[in-house]
């Protein structure tokens, strides 16, 4: 997404922090792949193990700072006053190795739910200190809808009740969970921007966004729940057979799917997602592109 979100406002892709040889005058990605807001040992003590990275936020977080030491030598404030910071999507994967580990508990949320205060307030940390680096316009994107996606609905949905279905055919129990972690996300954004009136501070609201883009794609013949890449079932998703996996074959038109593998969206899907945020983020930021 954050490459749409670039070519929206005009600007070229950003280079990953860790590209040595990389030019990062128009700004740096931070991100990795399977990453969490919460630290390995954290989620270790609530039982959830990461099986992809120990990169959490906080060592973004580390590399952010370090990268700034070198880059902007103690002109941070002037030279990041017209940046955009994009703090996050993170968290999703907190809840998601949390849900798919609990398969026999996934009915309960509860315990799970322990995590939505830890992770709001490591989102919340992160924002101060990129704030303390000199970051003055801020967007802190939420969770996407997770029960609409494959790898879920493949998991959970297949015995469901009807009525445990929404009216996107995803899974409700999920989405309430998503929705609870937005709630707070937004109540921690308000707090911070009542603490720093000087800053820009604005939620990016992905779950709308993805309804949005179920929306267009019923009535444009998108195929909703299904993934391009994949194999067997309902929704085209094997977890001991992936996308990657020898044998697994992508669709021929992934422009008119939503998800790309089961977890991850299409190409066109995120740009669509991305047009709706335009229209909902900008004018919040007050860009002008």
């Amino acid at each position: 997404m954050i490459d749409y979100i670039a070519q929206a406002l005009g600007l070229p892709l950003l280079n990953p922090i860790k590209d040595t040889k990389a030019d990062f005058e128009h700004g740096a990605n931070f991100a990795v792949a399977g990453a969490t807001a919460l630290s390995s040992a954290v989620l270790a003590r609530h039982h959830v193990r990461n099986p992809a990275t120990n990169s959490s936020l906080d060592v973004q977080l580390q590399w952010m700072k370090d990268h700034f030491h070198k880059f902007c030598h103690n002109d941070c404030e002037r030279m990041l006053q017209n940046a955009l910071f994009m703090v996050g999507e993170i968290g999703g994967n907190d809840y998601n190795y949390a849900f798919l580990q609990y398969f026999d508990e996934a009915r309960d949320t509860l315990r799970i739910q322990e995590l939505v205060p830890l992770v709001v307030a490591k989102i919340k940390h992160a924002v101060e200190k990129v704030i303390s680096f000199g970051a003055r316009t801020i967007v802190v994107p939420g969770n996407f809808p997770m029960g609409c996606l494959p790898i879920y609905l493949t998991k959970f949905g297949l015995e469901s009740e009807v009525d445990e279905f929404d009216e996107n055919h995803c899974i409700w129990l999920l989405n309430s969970f998503a929705t609870f972690h937005n709630d707070r996300l937004k109540k921690a954004i308000a707090e911070l921007q009542d603490k720093y009136p000087y800053v820009t501070i604005v939620y990016g609201d992905y779950y709308a966004a993805y309804e949005q883009l179920l929306k267009l794609g019923e009535t444009t013949g998108f195929e909703l729940h299904k993934a391009c890449c994949g194999v067997g079932g309902l929704y085209n998703f094997n977890e001991t057979r992936m996308c990657g996996f020898p044998g697994v074959k992508a669709c021929r038109d992934p422009e008119r799917y939503v998800s790309w593998d089961g977890i991850h969206l299409t190409q066109e899907a995120y740009r669509m997602t991305v047009d709706w945020l335009q229209a909902d983020l900008f004018w919040k930021l007050r860009c002008h592109h």
